[in-house]
């Protein structure tokens, strides 16, 4: 049995879970999410907590088993608390400004460039140089941070770009220099 799959999801105060089948919908304080799940596993809704059961012990089920159960954890959490994620910029002359709802990134290239904020996603920069990507849905503001990260990824010489603020880089020494005759 999944050590994952076989928790109980706890459903706090003002959270509302509906299941419809295979679909879960989760209403919360923040938001509302909905999500269709693999028919063979079965999500039930008892004494305030979901419980995620599978058929039998399939490769296949044993594997959705503790997918399914985290997915909807997930959810309530998303719904309740939110997920965020922080990047930090750094080298000479890097910077990110917030304009409207599109954000500025001076990044080293000759040009600007420009992330525009999503419905689901939001964005916020905080000084000194520090953007912080929050959202209900953990999936969606992981991408979009990854998404930030990849316009300049840390580079290992210098460690200039773009990084998670947990993020370590790991340095390299730069080119060795021809010694002296």
């Amino acid at each position: 049995m999944s050590r994952i799959g076989r928790l109980p999801v706890a459903i706090p105060a003002g959270v509302d879970v509906k299941i419809d089948g295979s679909t879960v919908t989760v209403k919360g304080p923040k938001g509302t999410l909905t999500k269709s799940f693999n028919p063979s596993i079965s999500i039930k809704l008892e004494n305030g907590e979901v419980l995620v059961t599978r058929p039998n012990d399939n490769k296949e089920n044993r594997s959705l088993h503790g997918l399914t159960r985290t997915l909807v954890s997930n959810m309530v959490t998303g719904v309740t608390e939110g997920f965020t994620k922080t990047l930090e910029i750094n080298g000479v002359g890097y910077r990110a400004q917030k304009q409207g709802k599109d954000l500025n990134l001076t990044i080293g290239f000759s040009h600007p460039v420009i992330v525009k904020e999503t419905d689901d996603v939001k964005l916020e920069v905080l000084p000194p140089n520090k953007i912080v990507v929050s959202g209900i849905d953990k999936q969606k503001v992981g991408q979009f941070a990854a998404e930030i990260r990849g316009k300049r990824p840390p580079e290992p010489y210098k460690g200039k770009g773009i990084r998670y603020v947990d993020e370590y880089v790991r340095r390299k020494e730069g080119k060795a220099g021809k010694g002296k005759k």
